[in-house]
């Protein structure tokens, strides 16, 4: 699939025609993947688009996403009634069928599908976010249904990427506007009273890094403050700090929605996160970020990380921390510093401006079906 052009870009970005979207989405680990699938879907529904959303656990929406189950054109449906005939006679075949990260459809459903459908929807199965040089050659290739009931369908991939040649990042069209208007001081007086001018406010979205500990004993003393998000980023500092004696400036955060996350990282002046929504978000906010990406027992996620470094030709001193911070080099956390701190925010403004010259996720999504497959739409 070749990049588009910026003719094309502008034109991803008009209002398509109204299609039924169906988003299949299984919580692996941590509600990251139901994080993109939600806001792929809301960014579909302020574009007049309807959306089904079918998860297997769809207990995080209730922070998430708290109006998910209101919104007009939307609904959230149990994964387990994709295989009851029942709910499935009930539907209107869908224009899109999306199977986000390696999920599988089940097969009452596609045969159902194949059933009702006159054409075959548009099939992509939405794959992890990388930057590693195999990714633009595999972005938009076909893959044949070799058996089952959709045998001689065609399902096709589609990879999120930070390359034109790549299906670009999730980007709604009014977050530059959203992030002018947001009040950053009025936030940060909220929810750091106590932070003096000098101090650095960083946010901690992490996994259980092993250098953890040294982070914490580094801020102990500095005039910086450490904001820490709910659930296992957490549990491994209240685990960290009971073998300190002296503690240093930190509070935690309470559960928040999507906007609320943004906001957060719009905020601070430092952003750890994990994951890959939220570091796409963390590339929006502008702010310096470390990535903690997800640890694989085959250690895979090193050459990803290596790939995602190069992408943002960062500079020594992050590169380094990354590897510190995800267990590549088995060295002390390096320090933070001021000095760093300022390449490290030229880094992340300078790979946010590239990304923004590209066309978006859902843009290149909706340029892309028209041109891999359509079905007919059953009143």
């Amino acid at each position: 699939m070749q990049a588009p052009s910026q003719a094309t870009i502008q034109t991803m970005n008009k209002r398509h025609p109204e299609k039924l979207w169906d988003i299949f989405c299984t919580v692996i680990d941590n509600h990251g993947d139901l994080g993109v699938c939600w806001r792929l879907a809301r960014q579909l529904l302020t574009q007049g688009q309807s959306v089904r959303l079918w998860v297997d656990d769809a207990s995080a929406l209730s922070w998430m996403a708290p109006d998910a189950h209101s919104q007009p054109h939307l609904r959230v449906l149990p994964w387990a009634d994709a295989s009851q005939s029942d709910v499935l006679k009930s539907l209107k075949p869908a224009d899109v069928w999306i199977e986000a990260f390696g999920c599988t459809l089940p097969e009452l459903f596609v045969a159902h599908g194949v059933a009702t459908h006159t054409q075959q929807p548009t099939w992509i199965s939405l794959e992890y976010l990388s930057a590693e040089d195999w990714v633009p050659r595999m972005h938009g290739l076909p893959s044949p249904v070799m058996s089952g009931p959709a045998k001689g369908w065609t399902k096709h991939f589609f990879y999120p990427g930070f390359t034109p040649d790549t299906g670009g990042l999730l980007r709604e069209t009014d977050f530059i506007e959203r992030q002018e208007r947001f009040d950053r001081a009025t936030w940060r007086n909220k929810h750091a009273p106590n932070l003096v001018p000098d101090g650095l406010l960083i946010s901690l979205f992490c996994y259980e890094p092993a250098t953890l500990p040294q982070l914490l004993a580094q801020l102990v003393g500095t005039p910086h403050h450490l904001l820490v998000t709910p659930g296992r980023p957490l549990a491994a500092v209240q685990q960290a700090l009971a073998g300190m004696l002296v503690h240093p400036s930190w509070s935690a955060l309470p559960y928040t929605d999507q906007d609320g996350f943004d906001e957060m990282l719009w905020a601070c002046d430092l952003n750890l996160v994990r994951g890959e929504d939220s570091l796409v978000r963390a590339l929006w906010a502008g702010q310096p970020l470390v990535w903690h990406i997800y640890p694989q027992n085959d250690n895979a996620h090193h050459a990803k990380l290596e790939a995602f470094l190069q992408w943002m030709q960062a500079p020594d001193s992050l590169r380094q921390f990354h590897r510190v911070w995800n267990g590549v080099d088995n060295q002390d956390l390096p320090r933070l510093t001021q000095e760093a701190s300022f390449h490290w925010a030229d880094c992340v403004k300078s790979a946010r401006s590239r990304l923004l010259t590209q066309g978006d996720l859902l843009a290149q999504i909706q340029a892309f079906a028209p041109v891999c497959g359509r079905s007919a739409w059953h009143p």
